[in-house]
């Protein structure tokens, strides 16, 4: 191999391992805004400590959605990107974007919020096993957001629904 080949080679092996940090960078930021310990305050499932299925389904805020709907509508937008990696190009539906709170149980509280939980961890595996050479490329033709845009827009929707999540606390008094 000539010097020039091994300086590219060099080159494409460095990018390989920025690019692979820049995944992981990702994953951490997923992780960051969904379970906490990120710089700004309080992630998804920090807000949500202490939240009762009486507390969730309330709208304490005039025609402001309740805890529980936002945490379902996260839901929704996790099950949008994570299509979008399967090639689905399709736009949530109004049902699928805010969707409506079926049973008002504790137990379907819990599980509403462990779903939340696993489909985080579902888009964090992706992200892992991501080609990291796609992360400038849109995920479908029908979206002109690239993958990385989308990724990191899970990141940005988590938190400013973390802060709705915190204001709707306030106004319940919890």
């Amino acid at each position: 191999m000539s010097g020039l080949e091994t300086g590219r080679a060099l080159d494409r092996q460095r990018m390989e391992l920025a690019v692979a940090t820049e995944l992981d960078r990702i994953d951490e930021q997923l992780r960051l805004s969904f379970e906490g310990d990120a710089w700004h305050g309080p992630a998804v499932l920090q807000v949500l400590d202490g939240v009762g299925a009486e507390a969730a389904c309330a709208h304490p805020i005039g025609s402001a959605h309740s805890v529980w709907e936002v945490v379902l509508h996260l839901g929704g937008t996790y099950g949008l990107v994570l299509r979008r990696l399967q090639g689905d190009g399709r736009q949530l539906t109004p049902e699928e974007d805010w969707p409506v709170v079926a049973s008002t149980t504790a137990d379907s509280w819990r599980e509403t919020v462990r779903a939340l939980h696993g489909l985080n961890e579902e888009l964090r595996r992706a992200v892992r096993g991501f080609s990291a050479d796609r992360l400038d490329v849109p995920l479908v033709a029908e979206v002109r957001y690239t993958a990385y845009t989308q990724f990191i827009g899970v990141t940005q929707h988590n938190l400013y629904h973390a802060g709705q999540v915190a204001l709707l606390k306030r106004a319940l008094g919890l």
